[in-house]
């Protein structure tokens, strides 16, 4: 009998916490584009299913870029009409407005466009500056926003970046603001390298708050590349976040850091909540066979904790 069935972990709730967090789920996207091999679009389909069935109501299904820059997700077009009859939000990532008519088409009533807070990360990502991608997203944003579409902005290498080291605050600022100005309804914060320590996260979002950025626009997208994604997780919680991006299995890496463990579990997340009293509607049993089930294809075993320790599997 493992920890969960013995009604583990108790729920001890702790003051100044939301009592329901909403979980963006992006295992189907942003950890799948990671893999080296191709994933079938019929696994990958049966993989959003399954997620839907354990209760996540966000679950980030595909990303309309250039087949050329992600070859694992050239079958968005594929995929996408195989789960949109989920009862569930399916956003879609699009980087231009090539990738917005592509969303579209299919129907998509969410979408996210992926920014930078540093010149680097900009160039190596997007062959653009920061105020260039600005401006290339602004059409996109606009003409989603007239369709009555959802718009999610991304913003990567918030708190530390591989080239240029630390990133100061109000760089990071500038650039939300400015994705919030030109309409996007959310922001999510990226530790794309796993560096951000509680402390920043505090400060980051608070001087957000200073410069008229609301919290509940706010999502937090953390990698666990140092072991602080939970800590750093409940720092943004206690700051009122209530939207927290995650992977099931822990699904994905980041390639600008050596020996990254990619993004935080979902299991890992929904136990640490569950232990806070924290609704978060979500089955962890559903969750965790779903991550096995995908250790199975994938031919490795997941590096979620949580999976590990209610799976028995070997480490």
């Amino acid at each position: 009998m493992n920890a969960s069935e013995l009604g583990l972990p108790t729920a001890v709730p702790a003051e100044g916490l939301p009592a329901r967090v909403r979980i963006h789920e992006v295992g189907a996207r942003d950890g799948l584009q990671n893999e080296k091999a191709t994933v079938p679009t019929a696994v990958k389909a049966e993989f959003v299913r399954r997620l839907a069935g354990t209760g996540l109501t966000t679950i980030e299904a595909t990303s309309f870029v250039h087949p050329k820059w992600v070859p694992q997700l050239a079958d968005a077009e594929e995929l996408y009409p195989a789960v949109s009859d989920l009862p569930v939000e399916l956003p879609v990532l699009v980087p231009n407005e090539r990738g917005l008519d592509r969303a579209l088409a299919l129907g998509a009533r969410r979408v996210a466009v992926f920014a930078s807070a540093t010149e680097s990360f900009a160039k190596a990502n997007l062959n653009r500056t920061v105020d260039e991608a600005l401006a290339m997203f602004e059409p996109v944003v606009a003409r989603a926003k007239k369709q009555g579409v959802h718009v999610r902005g991304y913003l990567s290498m918030c708190f530390g970046d591989p080239w240029e080291g630390a990133v100061p605050v109000p760089q990071v600022v500038r650039v939300c603001r400015a994705l919030l100005d030109m309409g996007c309804d959310e922001l999510s914060l990226g530790d794309t390298i796993g560096v951000a320590t509680p402390g920043h996260v505090t400060a980051l979002i608070g001087a957000l708050g200073e410069a008229g950025v609301p919290v509940p626009a706010l999502g937090v997208h953390f990698h666990d590349t140092y072991g602080q994604a939970l800590s750093n997780t409940l720092a943004a919680l206690q700051q009122g976040v209530t939207t927290v991006d995650a992977s099931a299995g822990g699904l994905g890496g980041c390639p600008y850091a050596k020996s990254a463990t990619g993004n935080l579990a979902t299991e890992d997340l929904v136990w640490m909540l569950r232990g806070l009293g924290i609704d978060t509607g979500v089955d962890l049993g559903r969750l965790v066979a779903t991550s096995v089930w995908m250790a199975a294809h994938l031919g490795r075993p997941s590096p979620s904790r949580t999976v590990r320790a209610l799976s028995h599997q070997e480490q």
